[in-house]
């Protein structure tokens, strides 16, 4: 069973207000609409904060910064030489995101997010609940893919349809036929796959992922013995799969951090939780100490509170 649009976040709404249900999701996109902002402002007002684009940029000219994964690409591409200022940005932003969570790139930077998350919401607006049902290794098949043909073309294979740095062209120079990869990505994970193009076949993720997997900051569930079962974070998590380590273990003594690389620390089991389940801390130990419900909250008082909600729903 999944919880009516209408219903989802409902109770997280009358327990915090609409912003403190919502104050990961904003901060999120607030961001990802500001690193856009920062690289555009450029080439639109002649104020060059940010040169270049998510694979390879210098912040005020000084500071290089560059995708990983596109430094892997070159020297699988057999580009011998590489410049010291694309070694120094890759490891810059490597470091980066092994403290703060790999594929918090995913969902606080990358600007498809934005794309596939308005693809989910409509995708429940609509009622589609037909799924294709991808194996999660198909991930780990594209990024091996994509090493694999820049090995053998010498061409870094994924920049030539990379859908980011396509939007990016997009927004700069106009329509061409990166608006046409974007709209396919959107139907994409509207009729056919959800969560499909991010949660399953972004060889961008499968990287991020790997980084994120010895991450500090972590999603933690450290208010586990507050959860009634609603089901509502698995609804909103682009990535379900990673909840129940941290949740469902509490009777075997398991740890309340969620560990899994795939976690895209996006917060948004944080905002639908009325319950104070999920908070960011560090892997080693919580940044909040958790509190029991007060008496008062409307978990106690108002019968039916979420708990009527049936958790036999079933992770697409």
């Amino acid at each position: 069973m999944v919880t009516p649009l209408k219903d989802l976040g409902k109770d997280a709404i009358a327990v915090k207000g609409w912003f403190g249900a919502h104050k990961w999701l904003l901060l999120r996109r607030a961001t990802q609409v500001g690193i856009l902002v920062l690289f555009l402002i450029g080439p639109w007002a002649g104020l060059w904060l940010l040169k270049g684009n998510l694979a390879a940029s210098t912040v005020l000219d000084t500071v290089p910064l560059t995708d990983p994964l596109l430094v892997l690409q070159m020297l699988a591409a057999g580009f011998v030489g590489l410049a010291s200022t694309a070694l120094l940005g890759a490891a810059i932003v490597a470091v980066f995101y092994v403290l703060v969570g790999g594929r918090a790139y995913c969902s606080w930077v990358c600007p498809v997010n934005i794309v596939t998350d308005g693809a989910h919401w409509l995708r429940r607006r609509l009622d589609i609940r037909q799924s294709a049902r991808l194996k999660p290794s198909a991930r780990w098949w594209m990024l091996g893919l994509t090493l694999v043909v820049s090995a053998a073309t010498g061409t870094l294979a994924f920049e030539l349809v990379n859908p980011v740095s396509m939007l990016h062209r997009g927004l700069i120079f106009g329509i061409g036929i990166g608006w046409a990869v974007i709209a396919a990505i959107f139907l994409f994970d509207l009729f056919v796959a959800r969560h499909g193009w991010c949660g399953h076949l972004c060889p961008m993720g499968a990287f991020y992922g790997l980084l994120g997997s010895a991450s500090l900051v972590r999603v933690r569930a450290d208010g586990r013995d507050n959860c009634d079962d609603c089901m509502e974070c698995y609804e909103v998590c682009p990535e379900p799969q990673v909840i129940p380590p941290a949740v469902k273990s509490a009777a075997a003594g398991g740890s309340p951090v969620i560990l899994s690389g795939a976690c895209t620390n996006c917060g948004r089991c944080i905002d639908i939780c009325p319950n104070d389940v999920y908070a960011f801390g560090l892997r080693g130990r919580a940044l909040v100490t958790p509190r029991p419900l007060p008496a008062d909250h409307p978990r106690n008082s108002a019968p039916g509170f979420a708990s009527n909600v049936q958790d036999d729903r079933k992770i697409a």
